[in-house]
């Protein structure tokens, strides 16, 4: 009959861990709703600053693929990607009709001075690169629109103010009367006569270019707003129905309450005393909250258990 008496420490461990389990539950989905909180809130703090971010002749896939891909924005995207595919086609063909000017013009009589780069040395132009800031030249161009990486040009209008640079630079560094001046303005005259005739096309396309970003960066910002507006309200939900968890969960215990006997009264105080320090002090505000006249401060915390005292470290 005596041994029955004994207190039994697995009874009380086994009572406990259901609840135990529950609150783990909830303290895993509070951390990951925290998270999206967060990142919901961040969202809507730089919502203001996502207006403009893509500037003329810029990719809005590659901005926006900085950011985290969401789920409602991959069609956008996708559709994003598609329409700069399409324009880049349309511009490669720009590109091809302004190579066939550019051909006739280094295939006229006039325009070797200019297929190489200036040998400055060899001429013996000691100040050359002390006048002209940006030297360039056929050959230069012709690599730069065959190059692989991201040196090769990105649109018409930056092949063309080459071209214009290689004429003005020899107007600018040889007199009016010298033969390389001339052969310069003559050439260019004839360059921008056939520009001219090219540039409502180019235009054109760069009217589209831009009304098909800025549709693109619409759609993507709707779709990010329509996302994180979801999410919003499903946390409000979650939320929810993690305060009505933990209502259960409080009205439970409240229900189960009991004295305890000395020897659970022990466990519970060695219990206490091997909970890490940030527990430790969520269990103290836990008991403050339920008990107006309990104060955690201080280094060394009495808790009352039944009118039995038990005594432990809170730090």
């Amino acid at each position: 009959m005596e041994s029955n008496l004994q207190p039994q420490p697995y009874v009380v461990e086994d009572r406990f861990e259901g609840f135990r389990n529950s609150v783990d539950e909830i303290l895993t989905k509070v951390e990951k709703l925290e998270k999206q909180v967060v990142e919901v809130e961040q969202y809507y703090e730089s919502a203001g600053n996502a207006q403009g971010n893509c500037s003329k002749g810029g990719s809005v896939v590659k901005e926006k693929s900085r950011e985290k891909n969401l789920v409602g924005t991959k069609k956008p995207l996708q559709d994003a990607l598609r329409t700069e595919t399409a324009a880049a086609k349309r511009m490669q063909e720009l590109m091809r009709q302004f190579s066939t000017i550019l051909r006739q013009i280094t295939q006229h009589k006039w325009a070797w001075p200019f297929q190489e780069p200036v040998d400055v040395k060899g001429l013996g132009l000691h100040d050359y690169n002390e006048i002209i800031e940006k030297p360039m030249d056929f050959s230069t161009i012709k690599n730069k629109m065959e190059a692989k990486d991201g040196t090769r040009y990105k649109n018409v209008r930056e092949i063309y103010a080459d071209v214009r640079l290689i004429f003005k630079n020899a107007m600018k560094y040889n007199n009016e009367k010298h033969d390389v001046h001339v052969m310069a303005k003559t050439l260019l005259e004839k360059f921008e006569d056939k520009w001219l005739q090219l540039l409502p096309k180019v235009a054109e396309e760069e009217k589209r270019q831009i009304e098909e970003e800025a549709q693109a960066q619409l759609d993507i910002q709707l779709a990010q707003e329509m996302t994180y507006a979801n999410m919003a309200n499903d946390l409000g939900n979650e939320l929810y129905e993690v305060d009505i968890h933990l209502k259960k969960l409080k009205e439970m215990v409240i229900q189960n309450c009991r004295k305890l006997s000395t020897g659970e009264k022990r466990i519970l105080g060695t219990a206490l005393t091997k909970l890490s320090p940030e527990n430790l002090n969520r269990a103290l505000e836990i008991v403050a909250e339920n008990n107006s006249s309990f104060h955690p401060t201080g280094d060394e915390v009495d808790l009352d258990i039944d009118a039995q005292v038990v005594m432990f470290l809170s730090l």
